[in-house]
């Protein structure tokens, strides 16, 4: 051993080597990326997947011109480990700017505050409300599974950053300490810029036996030997008695009788203390996410560590603070979350900002759950020796495997159970194959579990199961399945997929809008008690739709509506919009205009509706 790798520090626990610390990170390429949706103005992204497309600019250029398509900013749903890994291709060396907030090892879980229906009443307390489980953070084997968990993210942020980049890590007094010599290791210590404490103020417990825990630590280090550190942007005010020395001679103090208080305009230089407030219940910010971090703090960060036109990351994007503030400071940003509420909450939060630029949601899609179902570390699933993804599935679903069908797999009480091919849409066919073999079978119930919905699936599914007097419930495969520890808790749950009706009304020769008419489940008595009871009419169970008037694989949307924590009210009606150039695609003809809609319940399932509109 070499007299440098002696003096290396380096924190060691058990399972580093050779055991899950020692877990190789699977490399996707871009090409596994593809694009979800698109928000803003992005009428050129219409029918486009994704892969190299999806990140062909520079992004360190705001105008990168040549053949590229401007940048958009991107939000992804999935593992940020193999998120983080397929942007390498890409963006290694590229990112200027470095924040997350990842969990803080409490071993507990957070829960999203969703108000339900219009909630009249101006008291948001006295609203009626549904919670859901939003993340996790509990760590079966204590603080080595949480290290094992951050180590190999640190090292590819590492990566991703720019060589003048920096990157600040938010934590508190569980596990900072270890973090802090885990950064030491990756960074090297002499990288080290600042220990940053968020304090702030709060109820405490009476039978607390300590000083309350009121601050937070926020670690930052630099990529190199350089970084961007905007003092100017982040000055504070001083104090009422410093103003009040200004112009006086100090030499009492410093021995220089000529020496002459001047005060920099512009404030005082900033301590490593923060004193800023949390998001209070009443704050104009909440939005009902646990953790949710005020603009405030991000502010700050990304004014003092980044300039107009860089790019900010956030991995662990949770409620979007950081993109939203990254959005209004005119930074470009990277946002990556696993869960469905975090996704949808950003996305909510973003398409209230005024001007939002084009931006898009992304995911692995099929790599991911190929990735699953061939064993990865830390799944549901297994080895890929074992060969039952489907008969887990089915497991975790309350249901055992049968025998003689060819469109059936599983049972589930008295009903039978179709799932969908891995990583793919389910098409009305295999639906109708399976409503055919469960009426032969003289089953009156049929489940269908689903990763991806054909949004033509519906209502001709529907139709034809009803033909068969069969009822046909379908079932969104949680994301949550790759996730051991939730499959072991048996905290799965396979959302239902509701029924929408849709009415596109014309409007004008080319002008039509699209209303809501109806919502419904296959088996509302399956939906929780505490919603249902909470639930006055249909609409109540809509938290956001959207219309995109163009077809393709990329949900390029031109409308939407939701509620916010505070704007309650919901419109049913869509915006008019004039039609340019009819076209024609599967079930169309020509004279008609296929558009897409997108629900997202109260439970943030998400579905896609299909339309079309017919046009003179």
């Amino acid at each position: 051993m070499g007299e440098t790798d002696r003096k290396r520090l380096e924190i060691v626990w058990p399972g580093k080597r050779g055991g899950r610390g020692g877990v190789k990170v699977p490399r996707f390429g871009v090409h596994a990326l593809q694009v979800l949706e698109a928000l803003g103005s992005s009428p050129d992204l219409a029918g486009k997947g994704g892969g190299r497309e999806a990140l062909a600019a520079d992004p360190r250029k705001i105008e990168p011109g040549g053949a590229h398509r401007p940048w958009r900013n991107k939000l992804f749903r999935g593992d940020n480990l193999l998120v983080m890994s397929a942007l390498l291709e890409e963006l290694e060396g590229k990112v200027d700017l470095v924040y997350i907030d990842p969990p803080f090892a409490t071993g507990l879980d957070f829960a999203v505050s969703s108000p339900v229906g219009e909630g009249k009443t101006r008291r948001t307390r006295a609203r009626p409300s549904i919670a859901d489980k939003a993340y996790r953070d509990a760590w079966g084997a204590g603080i080595a599974s949480y290290l094992d968990m951050i180590h190999p993210r640190l090292k590819l942020l590492r990566d991703l950053l720019a060589p003048e980049g920096s990157i600040f890590v938010h934590l508190d007094r569980r596990v900072g300490p270890h973090v802090r010599l885990l950064l030491d290791e990756i960074f090297g210590p002499e990288r080290f810029i600042n220990e940053i404490v968020w304090c702030y103020t709060g109820p405490s417990s009476p039978r607390m036996r300590s000083f309350a825990n009121k601050h937070d630590l926020i670690f930052w280090y630099a990529k190199g030997d350089r970084w961007t550190f905007n003092v100017d942007e982040v000055r504070l005010p001083y104090a009422e008695s410093t103003k009040r020395n200004e112009g006086r001679r100090t030499g009492w103090t410093t021995g220089d009788p000529e020496l002459v208080v001047r005060l920099n305009p512009l404030g005082k230089y900033p301590e490593d203390w923060w004193h800023l407030h949390v998001v209070a219940p009443a704050s104009p910010e909440r939005n009902g996410f646990p953790t949710q971090k005020p603009e405030a703090l991000l502010e700050r960060i990304i004014k003092a560590a980044s300039r107009p036109g860089d790019l900010v990351a956030d991995f662990f994007c949770g409620s979007g603070t950081t993109l939203a503030v990254a959005e209004k400071l005119g930074r470009r940003w990277i946002g990556c979350d696993s869960g469905r509420w975090p996704i949808h909450t950003t996305r909510k939060r973003l398409l209230a900002l005024d001007g939002l630029k084009p931006c898009e949601v992304l995911h692995l899609g099929k790599a991911e759950w190929l990735h699953w179902e061939k064993g990865s570390p830390g799944s549901a699933c297994g080895r890929a020796s074992d060969g039952k993804a489907r008969d887990r599935i089915l497991d975790l679903f309350g249901a055992s495997p049968v025998e003689g069908f060819k469109a059936v797999e599983g049972r589930r009480g008295d009903s039978l159970v179709h799932v969908g091919k891995l990583g793919e849409k389910v098409k009305p066919g295999e639906v109708m194959a399976a409503a055919a073999e469960c009426a032969g079978a003289g089953a009156a119930e049929l489940h269908v579990l689903g990763w991806d919905w054909d949004p033509e699936l519906q209502p001709d599914a529907l139709e034809h199961a009803a033909g068969n007097r069969v009822k046909l419930v379908l079932f969104q495969v949680p994301r949550e399945i790759l996730e051991a520890p939730a499959a072991r808790r048996g905290d799965i749950k396979f959302q239902q997929l509701p029924s929408v009706e849709l009415q596109v009304r014309r409007t004008g020769v080319l002008d039509v809008e699209v209303a809501l008419e109806g919502l419904s489940y296959g088996a509302p008595d399956l939906l929780p008690e505490e919603s249902r009871s909470k639930v006055t009419r249909w609409s109540d169970y809509i938290d956001y739709w959207a219309v995109a008037w163009s077809s393709g694989d990329v949900f390029a949307q031109d409308w939407a509506a939701f509620r916010t924590w505070r704007e309650r009210e919901l419109p049913l009606v869509s915006a008019p919009h004039t039609i340019e150039k009819p076209s024609t695609h599967r079930g169309t003809h020509a004279g008609a205009h296929r558009g897409l809609v997108k629900v997202v319940d109260i439970f943030g399932t998400e579905s896609l509706h299909a339309f079309c509109a017919e046009v003179l």
